[in-house]
């Protein structure tokens, strides 16, 4: 009898040690970020990780159509090759070893891209179709949905490129028009005042004839300086050192002229400061952005961020089309220099927690508190 008993104790005991591990495993990998992916089955996440299932002995790419599996029987891959491995076979039914869907059109887009800053002439939307085999309609939305940009303004992004390096490496007009694939210098100077916010010429010159507004004021988050051309709004730095802020908008245009502020900038001055003061007001204001087309793609893409919600990294990669290019998102965040108006504070860390911010981790902390509270 006493025998009996033992064993059933001993079972018993074995039962709670793997209802513990099951416990322990489900709630690890449920505090997963890439468990929500699997959850919301995201098309965006594949190619970025694999999981594989115990309980059937396959790996899959986040998007699989299959019945979810309990999160105790998941553990998850950096690569198909590390879930083989591990001893689990690819599943036949969203066959992660194959390009998904996503991951076909990312290289489809990858691949116009490249014939875009290839080509000395501009194709022409058809031609730019066709070379990825889909209609014109089907890829001006997918280019679009992807990248941020329509073809036609990742074509002139990149010319914009072009022509600020040839412009500051000293090159002539005419050589900067000729190496943006410019074929008439009418069409030239049809275009460069949209993606220059000037002249070439006044570009080379480091601003010179520009009239570039500005005025500095002090807000609880230090000294603001607010800098404006014609097309609209060019700057907003934060810091402790309001000199320190004009010596960098100067260092960027170090022959604009820059004018101070009138009554009707002091009014552009005040929605900054009362968006920095109280975020449920809101910030809509023209600007003039300049960037790499990548840099307008994310700087896009931070203007989407909803006020009172943050983003990480990774998932804007993702929403950029470009799931792998973390790095190059976070560069592209420190590259701005409009603060609020293109809000790079939304951004964080995968943990949550605050990475580096061009104006301080502590004002990032403020903004991020006072828009959740507003």
């Amino acid at each position: 009898m006493s025998v009996v008993l033992m064993k059933k104790d001993r079972e018993l005991m074995a039962t709670k040690a793997t209802t513990a591990r099951d416990l322990n495993a489900s709630e690890r990998v449920s505090r997963d970020p890439r468990w929500q992916s699997i959850v919301k089955r995201d098309q965006k996440a594949d190619g970025s990780f694999f999981y594989s299932v115990k309980t059937t002995g396959v790996y899959c790419r986040p998007s699989c159509a299959a019945r979810l599996a309990r999160p105790e029987n998941v553990n998850f891959y950096r690569s198909s090759e590390e879930a083989r491995r591990a001893g689990f076979r690819a599943c036949k039914r969203c066959k992660p070893d194959e390009l998904s869907q996503a991951e076909q059109n990312r290289e489809r887009i990858a691949s116009v891209c490249r014939l875009i800053e290839s080509s000395e002439n501009e194709p022409t939307l058809q031609e730019l179709a066709d070379s990825v085999g889909l209609s014109t309609y089907h890829f001006h939305r997918l280019f679009k949905s992807m990248t941020g940009l329509t073809p036609k303004a990742y074509a002139t992004a990149h010319r914009a490129k072009k022509m600020r390096k040839e412009l500051e490496r000293g090159g002539s007009v005419t050589e900067a028009m000729f190496e943006a694939g410019f074929a008439s210098s009418s069409r030239f100077y049809e275009k460069t005042n949209g993606v220059l916010g000037m002249t070439p010429t006044d570009f080379r010159r480091g601003g010179a004839q520009i009239d570039i507004r500005f005025a500095i004021a002090q807000s609880s988050l230090g000294a603001i300086l607010v800098a404006q051309t014609e097309r609209g709004v060019c700057a907003i730095l934060l810091g402790d050192d309001a000199e320190a802020l004009a010596r960098d908008l100067q260092d960027r245009f170090p022959n604009a002229n820059f004018v101070g502020g009138d009554e009707e900038f002091e009014k552009v001055v005040a929605r900054v400061i009362g968006f920095v003061e109280t975020p449920s007001i809101g910030l809509d204001l023209p600007l003039d952005v300049r960037g790499t087309a990548f840099q307008q793609r994310v700087w896009q893409a931070l203007r989407k961020i909803p006020a009172g919600t943050t983003v990480s990294y990774s998932e804007l990669a993702k929403q950029v089309g470009m799931p792998k290019a973390v790095r190059a998102v976070a560069s592209a965040c420190a590259a701005n220099k409009i603060a609020v108006a293109i809000p790079c504070h939304r951004v964080v860390r995968n943990d949550g927690g605050l990475s580096g911010y061009r104006w301080g981790v502590e004002r990032k902390a403020i903004l991020i508190e006072r828009e959740a509270n507003s």
